[in-house]
């Protein structure tokens, strides 16, 4: 860690503990701070994480003056893992996704990453060894989770990845940027796909609590096929619940959230934590409560 914020009272500089933050909209059903709560006490280090509720015409200014504001960091989701990227320095892989998910200062500089690749891969490696045999796969959904998650299929080899979004010129775009192995799709499409799609992932707010329900047949997808859902709350979404019910693999969006916060945590404060089953277990029991 490169600094910490620092109060001047008098002649003395007093260092106060470093403390990060999410940035979103909406934000209040993030169990983020748990998480990292979490490894700051199991790990014994002072520090602190909370939630930000930035509205999209105050990204700008808060992005600038997160340090001002007492941040040595943050982590960043919908709706603004895109725009954060001309507010910050993004490393390669956040320039190659198109998306970052993790602020951080160094050298002065405040930098940003995407932690959400090696989130959903850990996740998938994890929850269902061997997906990545499997070579062609429907995403749905095309925002910035979404380029993240296209990144990690190609960079795993998949040689088909089709692309499914309500708004078709948003999937016509991203499949641009990304390559010939990336295929638009019309959603009104996705029926078509799914009896082939070996791996299906959803990376939209659909099926979150508070959300509209997401309008997927599971029935029609293979028997081998492994269903990932970015959505963690509620833990078990209708469309887990239905491959479950089939006996098709899956992987929560806890696994990929639990995953993805480590190299933050490691960024702001200095030590790389675990992924526990005992972490695990305490987030479930709170989203149990929801």
């Amino acid at each position: 860690m490169d600094r910490l914020p620092h109060t001047l009272f008098g002649d003395e500089i007093v260092t106060k503990a470093p403390a990060a933050c999410l940035i979103g909209w909406p934000a209040a059903h993030s169990r983020s701070p748990l998480i990292h709560h979490y490894w700051l006490r199991t790990l014994g280090i002072a520090g602190g994480y909370v939630i930000e509720a930035v509205p999209p015409e105050d990204l700008r200014d808060f992005v600038l003056r997160l340090s001002l504001r007492g941040f040595v960091g943050a982590n960043v989701t919908i709706p603004h893992k895109v725009g954060v990227l001309a507010l910050s320095t993004p490393d390669a892989r956040a320039k190659a996704v198109g998306a970052a998910n993790t602020l951080w200062f160094a050298d002065g500089e405040l930098r940003s990453t995407n932690t959400d690749v090696e989130g959903f891969l850990g996740n998938l490696d994890a929850s269902a060894p061997g997906w990545d045999k499997a070579d062609e796969a429907l995403v749905l959904g095309a925002g910035g989770s979404s380029r993240a998650i296209v990144f990690g299929l190609l960079e795993r080899g998949f040689g088909r990845v089709h692309l499914a979004n309500r708004t078709l010129a948003r999937a016509v775009g991203l499949a641009a940027e990304f390559g010939p192995n990336v295929h638009p799709l019309a959603w009104d499409g996705i029926n078509d796909v799914l009896p082939r799609a070996k791996l299906l992932v959803n990376t939209t707010s659909l099926g979150m609590h508070g959300q509209p329900a997401l309008e997927v047949d599971a029935a029609r997808l293979p028997q081998a096929a492994v269903v990932a859902d970015l959505v963690y709350v509620p833990l078990v979404t209708p469309l887990l619940g239905a491959a479950r019910a089939r006996g098709l693999k899956t992987a929560d969006g806890l696994g990929m959230l639990l995953h993805q916060a480590v190299r933050g945590f490691e960024l702001w404060f200095g030590r790389r934590p675990e992924v526990t089953a005992e972490l695990r277990a305490l987030v479930e029991a709170d989203l149990t409560k929801t």
